[in-house]
């Protein structure tokens, strides 16, 4: 009997001898090496069932991701805040502050579902969370901390946010 398993770069099935099982060696279709496994004859090997909820959450948060950020870079401007100079903000702010730059990079990273979770953290502390919005839409640049992501990506992360916990 041979051991029958797929490429890990072509994704070619290979059928390798028993006696390759645990070694390493090259595909027969793009030359790459791979590790043959060891299979026990006995032991046939199942896959898992798909939870096709999570698949469809993450496909829709994906979608959404890419329509809030077509959106944001279609956009020709900056909006401006309404909110007034930024002040001293209080420890609870501060922390807040902090929360929130946490959601805005794994944001703009692409890491949805634990922008979720922080989102929900967030809006916990809705009226602080106002507050801090309002000063970093006042604010320039908008966030300091996250040099590498676009103004205008940033005021959309920061208006949905807005929209989000109000």
């Amino acid at each position: 009997m041979s051991i029958k398993f797929h490429c890990e770069h072509c994704g070619k099935k290979i059928d390798a001898p028993d006696t390759a099982g645990g070694k390493r060696g090259k595909c027969p279709s793009c030359h790459n090496i791979v590790y043959v496994p060891q299979m026990d004859t006995e032991d046939e090997l199942t896959l898992a069932p798909i939870d096709e909820s999570e698949a469809e959450r993450k496909k829709r948060l994906m979608a959404e991701t890419s329509l809030l950020t077509q959106n944001i870079l279609q956009e020709k401007e900056v909006p401006e805040g309404s909110a007034p100079a930024a002040t001293e903000t209080d420890g609870a702010e501060a922390e807040v502050a902090q929360i929130i730059i946490r959601y805005l990079r794994q944001m703009a990273d692409g890491d949805l579902d634990a922008a979720q979770g922080t989102a929900q953290a967030i809006a916990a502390h809705r009226k602080q969370a106002k507050a801090v919005l309002e000063e970093m839409v006042a604010s320039d640049p908008l966030v300091p901390e996250l040099p590498d992501v676009p103004a205008q990506v940033l005021s959309g992360l920061i208006r949905n946010l807005r929209t989000r916990i109000a």
